[in-house]
């Protein structure tokens, strides 16, 4: 099986793709998101990736596979994996069937959540958070934007079995693509993951680290990585990497329906180039979707200023602290109560980066730069804060001062930037469930000319 790249729309190298399809793989897929960019995506509908990028990969892969008679994959679609991002690249697959004439079954799986539906299973019992996650209402629940469950490999294996043979997915898992082509294949599940878990980075498990296509031999008790392009390599190092990312366990992966456990995995190098795992066990858990939720916290603008003032850098936090007291009167004074906005100014170069957890907050910056953001419940309040943030910023005296005029410099014109709605993750949960289907419809249609 081959995976093309980390996300749908990062790209890949063309000649590595058709080194793959010269192997006469089972399969080629690819990862389509994350959750890693933040709730913007999943609240506000849009792709993770821009239309033309994600054109360009689709369009390689679609036509590699229908050459090649061959399934092609895609999980997370659009990034977050709700209706507007599993739409946004079924209309590109269509379009690209149109352009070359291509012909074959599609099916598409469906994982946005109907809130109804979550808040009956929360209403049963069945809804718990995650770690630390908070204890979730359904008027939160209600309140949300969107709301996604995260499938595993049952209904891929189902489009599968129904004869698809181009198939997008709504959120899932990482690796469920490719675990649900071996277990299609009669491949049992602890290889199977093992495998997903290598090709849902693609060539993350090779070095040096580039986006670029990775390859995956998986057998009854085996799995074998590979790189395509022959300047990378996979080694027993950069693939236990990749065994460890994203996971809070050195050797324990929970998945829907059950855990990979890796404690008596062996990782050994084949050649320099290819890696074989074997030692993998899955252990049959109690069935569980993990749920994401995005909702709408507010209206965004930023402003994005620089001083190299040696002396204004010497007591950057008495000056910002009267900026934030002097811009509160100026907002009061305009009739905006202080509940209705914040106002965040981050000093990067200084603790932008780690905030109170800087190590080393005693070292002296050459210069900082610093982004003013103020958060309200619309964008005029919004912007109203922000304009007097940045001024407040821009013609404050301080001790020592110099210059009579502005104290900043500002790199865009204009200075204040609207951001427009902005989200956070408000589901961190996952609902007990003894279908794995029941969540995830899935929809089939006849693409190119046997529509």
């Amino acid at each position: 099986m081959m995976s093309a790249s980390g996300i749908l729309g990062y790209g890949f190298p063309e000649a590595s793709l058709e080194a793959a399809l010269a192997r006469k793989p089972d399969m080629i897929g690819v990862d389509g998101g994350s959750s890693d960019p933040g709730p913007h995506y999943l609240g506000s509908g849009k792709t993770l990736n821009s239309r033309l990028a994600m054109k360009r990969d689709l369009s390689l892969l679609l036509r590699g596979a229908i050459r090649n008679g061959i399934p092609m994959m895609v999980g997370t679609c659009g990034g977050a994996g709700g209706k507007p991002h599993l739409e946004a690249c079924a209309d590109i697959i269509r379009e690209v069937a149109r352009e070359h004439g291509l012909s074959f079954r599609m099916a598409l799986i469906h994982a946005e959540q109907d809130a109804a539906f979550i808040v009956e299973q929360l209403e049963a019992g069945k809804v718990r958070p995650l770690n630390n996650a908070p204890q979730i209402g359904a008027e939160d629940i209600r309140g949300a934007e969107r709301i996604v469950g995260m499938m595993g490999p049952e209904p891929y294996r189902a489009a599968l079995a129904a004869g698809a043979q181009v198939i997008l997915g709504g959120r899932g898992t990482d690796p469920a693509p490719w675990v649900a082509l071996a277990m299609h294949h009669g491949l049992p599940p602890a290889p199977a993951w093992y495998a997903g878990k290598m090709l849902e980075c693609a060539c993350n498990a090779a070095i040096p680290k580039k986006h670029d296509c990775l390859l995956v031999t998986v057998g009854e008790d085996f799995v074998e990585a590979e790189p395509l392009n022959p300047e990378l390599r996979c080694t027993p190092l950069s693939v236990a990497v990749q065994a460890l990312h994203e996971n809070a366990s050195p050797v324990i992966r929970h998945e829907p329906g059950g855990i990979v456990d890796s404690t008596d995995c062996r990782i050994e190098a084949v050649t320099e180039r290819i890696v074989r795992i074997t030692g993998m066990r899955w252990k049959p858990m109690p069935y569980s979707i993990k749920l994401e939720g995005a909702r709408m916290v507010g209206y965004s603008a930023i402003a994005i200023a620089a001083t190299r003032d040696p002396g204004l850098i010497g007591q950057i936090d008495s000056f910002l602290d009267f900026v934030r007291g002097s811009t509160a009167t100026k907002v009061t004074a305009l009739g905006i109560s202080p509940a209705d906005y914040q106002l965040v100014i981050r000093a990067y170069g200084r603790d932008g980066v780690m905030g109170a957890w800087e190590p080393h907050a005693e070292l002296a910056p050459v210069e900082l730069a610093l982004i003013a953001e103020v958060v309200a419940k619309n964008q005029e309040t919004a912007n109203a804060a922000l304009s007097l943030a940045r001024v407040t910023l821009l013609h404050s005296d301080f001790p020592g001062r110099m210059c009579r005029e502005g104290n900043m410099a500002f790199p865009f014109s204009p200075s204040d930037i609207e951001r427009g709605a902005i989200y956070e993750f408000m589901l961190q949960h996952v609902v007990e469930i003894e279908d794995p289907l029941r969540m995830f419809p899935i929809s089939y249609e006849d693409v190119g000319a046997s529509a």
